[in-house]
């Protein structure tokens, strides 16, 4: 009688790697910049051609019309939407917590200064009543944002000192004046 043929022998399994979570943090980043960077890519890509698609296809609307003002016009948008929503640009801080203020969002700045042209023009303004008017929007919305600016431009005034210092110590010279 033959001896059994032996079952294959598997590797013993190689013992884990000691987990080393800053390596394991750097490839994370790595993986989300470059993911990021694709996404932007590809956003672009798709704006590149929406833009004047959506024009062109807005100006048909206009000019030959349909049972709904502008149908062809908001399909389109309806795919953009879901071409950025598949693309989803910011899924990589998904987890973070928003900080929007709905105050200073494009359509909520549009919506408010429509609604100072509007008001203006029922009361029966000229165009430089508008435009004073728009003016003073815009004037009572920077001035809600005065702070943040200001904690911006001193941040960036710190960036700048900082490169101008280590630029200075790689060629030899001075650092910067405080």
């Amino acid at each position: 009688m033959s001896d059994p043929i032996p079952a294959p022998v598997s590797p013993a399994p190689a013992p884990p790697a000691p987990a080393d979570s800053n390596a394991d943090q750097r490839w994370q980043f790595i993986r989300d910049v470059g993911v990021f960077e694709l996404k932007l890519a590809l956003n672009n890509l798709h704006n590149f051609f929406q833009i004047p698609l959506t024009f062109a296809v807005a100006v048909f609307d206009l000019v030959a019309g349909g049972k709904v003002q502008g149908e062809r016009f908001y399909k389109l948008v309806e795919m953009g939407r879901t071409i950025d929503d598949s693309i989803d640009i910011y899924s990589i801080v998904a987890h973070r917590e928003r900080k929007l203020n709905q105050d200073y969002t494009v359509d909520a700045v549009v919506g408010k200064l429509e609604d100072v042209i509007i008001k203006e023009y029922e009361k029966g303004g000229t165009a430089a009543s508008v435009k004073a008017a728009v003016d003073r929007a815009i004037d009572k919305m920077q001035a809600g944002t005065g702070v943040h600016a200001n904690k911006l431009a001193d941040a960036v005034k710190t960036t700048a000192e900082k490169l101008h210092d280590s630029m200075s110590k790689m060629e030899g010279g001075p650092p910067a004046p405080p």
